[in-house]
């Protein structure tokens, strides 16, 4: 999750000639749609899945010239069903007041406790790592427009030799098309492969170190964004809690520096 910044900074990652684990077909019980597939995850997890979620995260992110520069982000994610998923990010000292608030299709920016700009646009993430397990299909669905995925192409393969259902795709050879993949067992997404701006290059998004979390749910910790090749984020997540209470003002621009934050009492 979570990792998610402007879109101009965060959502930099992608690798369009992709040197990933070796794909494969699988089996022939795959599910006909992306619908299916969503269904299935959310099965999974009926009634168990956290609705809150806070932690730490180390940031890596390499510039266009090649520097490597590491920052502390604070995240700070619920969903309730008035709301739908929202998160925020506070970036480096949270006395500085600068950060992002997302829900899936919308984020405001905030500069120095103030709210900089809005964009019609949501965090593409938000969908697949908890509105899924949360809400019904059918809203997950709508929230996945932004990302234009095909859900009519729906196939087979292998993740660093674990099944794995691919929505978007058609074959191993689409690299470029808006996808993401699920893992058939654990019903978690390990990885996604989105455009964020017109005319650049597909990100690509490898979510990994799943950890146990809650009453049986999962939390990828960390996490990779590459970009033709290169590697341009990693996140590497501490100190997660779930199901703890959140400030609702805590995603109110208006109340970015009064609400209370959880990561002040530390």
């Amino acid at each position: 999750m979570i990792r998610f910044a402007p879109r101009s900074s965060l959502l930099a990652a992608a690798l369009v000639a992709c040197v990933t684990p070796c794909l494969t077909a699988q089996g022939s019980a795959t599910p006909r749609t992306g619908s299916d597939v969503l269904e299935a995850m959310r099965a999974a997890y009926a009634g168990k899945w956290y609705h809150s979620l806070t932690f730490t995260q180390k940031t890596t992110r390499r510039t266009q010239d090649g520097t490597e520069r590491v920052q502390t982000w604070y995240e700070t994610l619920a969903h309730t069903a008035a709301a739908g998923t929202r998160l925020r990010i506070d970036f480096g000292e949270l006395s500085a007041g600068n950060g992002v608030i997302y829900t899936a299709d919308s984020s405001f920016n905030v500069r120095g406790g103030k709210l900089q700009s809005a964009d019609a646009s949501g965090n593409e993430f938000l969908p697949l790592i908890e509105g899924v397990y949360v809400q019904p299909v059918a809203k997950t669905v709508k929230e996945l427009g932004q990302m234009k995925v095909d859900l009519t192409r729906v196939r087979t393969g292998t993740w660093e030799g674990k099944p794995v259902w691919i929505v978007g795709a058609a074959s191993a050879s689409d690299t470029t098309s808006p996808q993401f993949w699920v893992d058939t067992d654990r019903k978690v997404l390990q990885r996604m492969i989105v455009s964020f701006a017109s005319g650049q290059p597909p990100y690509d998004v490898h979510l990994g170190g799943y950890e146990r979390v809650g009453n049986g749910a999962w939390l990828a910790t960390k996490i990779e964004m590459f970009q033709s090749g290169v590697r341009r984020q990693a996140e590497d997540y501490s100190g997660w809690k779930v199901d703890v209470p959140v400030d609702p003002a805590l995603f109110d621009p208006a109340q970015w520096s009064t609400a209370k934050h959880w990561a002040k009492s530390k």
